[in-house]
């Protein structure tokens, strides 16, 4: 067995050919991609359960002969359980813990032919939008190491960036494909709601906010990698409408002209960093230049109610989640087993009242009818996928004497609900800001990409959102096929990352 240097020059598709057309071994695929990790993943903390022995036993016990036959994976350690490899969530409070049985996404993973090789860092349960857990550490961006990678698909997107695997996997509950990808330069898109399989050991988690599948170098990996994991499963409480044909055969069909929106004001709030505005107009101007129609529009959303009731329906879905995790773990959690924030809203998700979740809910879905309306007039929505470049670690979330009352307020237990409520949003404040155009489309179940058309002065990677309608995810397969073809970003990698 050996490596061969072309392998970080291709994307999935790329190596799977030469695999099949036998001029190259998937097991020096793997010790390709394995040699990788070993030189870039020290820099970075990306990789944070290896799997080497694992993944040559695949290759040993006979591969999936699906389109990513003998390509490594990467697996984000949220989402999605392998059976016989480690399922820890970014949490120490559960070190150890290995998954009994495959979920459905993973057994179709194993059938698309790819090779599963490690387990990405996140952070805890996937609730931050920066990759910064307690239990595994930091994981650093590789264009700028003092910088956030992103969350909660962090480790993925360094390691996609970083090319120690073409294909990286992770989920979508509030932007955590889709910021990674802007903040490491590599493409990400969050397809429609129940597009991918939850099941079965979860059922349409936060409420069906979050969607799972992957980060990659190349659209056509991205589109290739939903074919072979779209569909419903067994039991579904709800079924995504069914493509006309392939989402690979959509990378090379022209789009035709689309009614193309554009927006640099954040869509709940905030302010947006120059770059990124500059970023989303110059894309803009592509977009124009290849022979779209765009015009300033925006949808209108009550960016207060928006974000408040987002938080409660989360922190509920936290509160019932640790109570799951008790059961598993045989354990009553407390402050001590968990981050603090993780904690705050666990005791806020615990104490709002069934009406008023429902009313969280309500107000959520006046906003999918808000966009519903919205996309009847225009075919895709453009924004700057985050409202700053990828800012310093620690720059995001809590800050100073509200960080101080929040581990105050959690350590006592203490505090009426609304209090909680209001020092979390205080809190999160940053958070929402930074993934102000985000998070509606996980609420919706829109489909929405981010992709690799930017970098600023300062050489950090700027992405710009395109959402589109539900169930449409081959209008923006599409406009990305041409979006690379016109632009590509297939040649830009972080600095170091040459090939083995």
């Amino acid at each position: 067995m050996g490596t061969f240097r072309e392998y970080s020059q291709l994307d999935g598709l790329g190596i799977a050919d030469l695999v099949r057309r036998r001029e190259v071994s998937a097991s020096d695929v793997l010790e390709s991609a394995l040699a990788r990790i070993d030189r870039l993943n020290p820099r970075v903390n990306a990789v944070v359960h290896r799997l080497d022995d694992f993944g040559r036993r695949m290759i040993a016990s006979g591969l999936g002969e699906g389109p990513f036959h003998g390509v490594p994976l990467l697996v984000k350690d949220l989402d999605g359980e392998v059976a016989g490899t480690p399922y820890q969530a970014g949490s120490a409070s559960l070190r150890g813990n290995v998954s009994r049985d495959d979920s459905e996404i993973a057994r179709r993973w194993r059938a698309s032919g790819a090779v599963i090789c490690g387990k990405t860092n996140c952070p805890e349960f996937g609730l931050t939008c920066v990759t910064e857990p307690v239990a595994y550490g930091t994981a650093r961006n590789p264009w700028a190491p003092d910088r956030t990678a992103g969350g909660s698909s962090g480790g993925s997107g360094i390691a996609v960036a970083m090319r120690m695997v073409p294909i990286a996997t992770g989920g979508d509950g509030g932007g955590s494909l889709r910021i990674p990808a802007s903040c490491n330069g590599v493409f990400g898109l969050k397809p429609t709601r129940l597009r991918t399989p939850d099941g079965p050991q979860l059922t349409l988690p936060w409420q069906g906010f979050a969607t799972r599948h992957a980060l990659t170098v190349s659209v056509r990996d991205s589109a290739a990698f939903l074919d072979a994991t779209r569909g419903p499963e067994t039991g579904s409480p709800f079924v995504a409408p069914n493509p006309t044909g392939t989402y690979l055969e959509d990378v090379t069909t022209e789009p035709g002209r689309l009614r193309v929106a554009l927006t640099t004001v954040p869509l709940t709030g905030g302010t947006v960093h120059p770059d990124c505005v500059d970023a989303a107009h110059d894309a803009a101007s592509l977009i124009r230049s290849l022979g779209h129609e765009v015009e300033i529009a925006a949808p209108r959303i009550d960016a207060i109610a928006f974000n408040r009731a987002f938080l409660m329906v989360v922190a509920t879905e936290v509160a019932a989640l640790i109570r799951q995790m008790g059961t598993l773990t045989g354990r009553t959690y407390t402050w001590r087993d968990v981050e603090t924030e993780t904690w705050a809203l666990y005791l806020a998700g615990s104490q709002i009242r069934a009406h008023e979740l429902v009313q969280a809910q309500q107000t959520l879905w006046k906003v999918c009818r808000e966009l519903g309306e919205f996309f009847t007039k225009h075919d895709v929505l453009l924004t700057p996928t985050l409202t700053t470049p990828p800012p310093p670690h620690g720059a995001i979330g809590p800050q100073g004497f509200e960080a101080i009352l929040l581990r105050a307020i959690v350590r006592s237990n203490a505090g009426p609900v609304m209090r909680l409520v209001n020092a979390l949003e205080r809190n999160a404040e940053t958070v929402f800001q930074f993934v102000s155009s985000l998070t509606p489309f996980n609420v919706s179940g829109q489909p929405a990409m981010s992709v690799p058309l930017s970098w600023s002065q300062a050489g950090l990677p700027i992405g710009v959102q395109v959402a589109g309608r539900f169930g449409d995810e081959a209008t923006l397969f599409r406009l990305a096929g041409q979006l690379e073809r016109a632009r590509p970003w297939a040649n830009r990698i972080p600095p170091g990352c040459e090939a083995v």
